[in-house]
């Protein structure tokens, strides 16, 4: 064989590579993800989802919190901003990887757009049975998340998390709306939300027309594939999902915070601002439109109402004094 040819045969696998698709680039093609009697089921996948430069040194220390749970297996940093320069999340990941040596790896991923639909999308990178889907801006004790994670294990069909609301029906106005309830909820949200990473495949990959339909208003939107994903699972086990005690999970990007640490009067308020899904107002009014329109294209509603909480501990609700001070019973000595 002489230069010439050597010369085209390179040439021709270079065209193979960048220019016919290969199964390994479609997330929903089965042969592109890994075999799941190969994924472990005694640790989860922590998929966050990043969008604002402005959030990176939270983002930072939330990962780093994470990664260092006995429960984690990874960590995955899914960025969804295409505008970010790629020297800034570069250098996100080498400031990890210097401040951050030991624990479960860490790594950024760029997405290709800043769909919301993306944080669902099923991965190889992804080597558990479990995922946990949280945001940039929710910090969790470790007790917590290794808690959380326990109840997924006895309930590997169900929602697991920390942040409940609810769907409800005005009768005024015989219509959805999206609301909060003292005594019940149907939805969690994705701040915190452990799941079987089976339904990444149910949501991206299945359910035909409607589904695609339900993509695109999550993209129209902006918002809402929390919801969607709650509608996924509910059709699927016609349960509603878990709700779980925090011992800390503190919320950032919540306006209710009088101060977050760290950060200064500007931005605080870029924290709790920069969110795809809080660029704009009427922020319930717009999630009732979602379910509305889930509910006209699925022709039904899956989504069922749960009651309670799980706790990691029955603690005693009786006061006895102690040194002349009240407190619960369970803490006095020698009963």
């Amino acid at each position: 064989m002489n230069s010439s040819t050597i010369s085209i045969v390179i040439f021709l696998r270079v065209l193979i590579v960048f220019f016919i698709p290969t199964q390994s680039t479609d997330p929903c093609v089965h042969t592109s993800l890994p075999d799941r009697q190969s994924l472990r089921s005694d640790q989860i996948t922590v998929l966050i989802n990043g969008y604002s430069e402005s959030r990176i040194p939270l983002l930072c220390s939330i990962s780093v919190r994470y990664a260092a749970s006995p429960s984690v297996s990874a960590v995955l940093i899914l960025w969804g901003n295409p505008s970010t320069p790629t020297q800034t999340l570069t250098q996100l990941s080498q400031n990890l990887s210097i401040t951050y040596t030991s624990g479960a790896p860490i790594s950024v991923i760029r997405q290709s757009s800043n769909s919301l639909n993306a944080r669902f999308l099923p991965r190889s990178s992804i080597r558990t049975h479990a995922v946990l889907i949280c945001d940039d801006d929710v910090e969790v004790d470790l007790k917590s998340i290794d808690f959380a994670f326990k109840i997924w294990v006895l309930n590997r069909d169900r929602l697991i998390g920390f942040f409940a609301r609810s769907h409800d029906l005005d009768l005024s106005r015989r219509t959805w709306i999206y609301t909060v309830h003292p005594d019940k909820f149907s939805i969690l949200l994705t701040k915190f939300m452990i799941m079987n990473a089976d339904y990444l495949y149910k949501y991206s990959c299945m359910g035909g027309a409607a589904m695609d339909e339900m993509r695109k208003i999550v993209d129209r939107m902006h918002n809402c594939e929390d919801i969607l994903m709650n509608f996924v699972v509910a059709d699927e086990t016609n349960a509603g999902p878990i709700l779980v005690g925090a011992t800390k999970a503190r919320d950032w990007g919540d306006a209710r915070n009088d101060e977050r640490r760290g950060l200064q009067e500007e931005e605080r308020k870029r924290v709790r601002e920069v969110g795809l899904s809080s660029r704009k107002g009427d922020h319930r009014k717009r999630r009732g439109e979602c379910l509305r329109e889930f509910h006209r294209v699925l022709r039904r509603m899956p989504l069922r109402y749960s009651y309670g909480k799980v706790v990691d501990s029955v603690g005693e609700q009786g006061l006895c004094e102690k040194g002349g001070k009240l407190v619960f019973c369970d803490q006095q000595v020698g009963r």
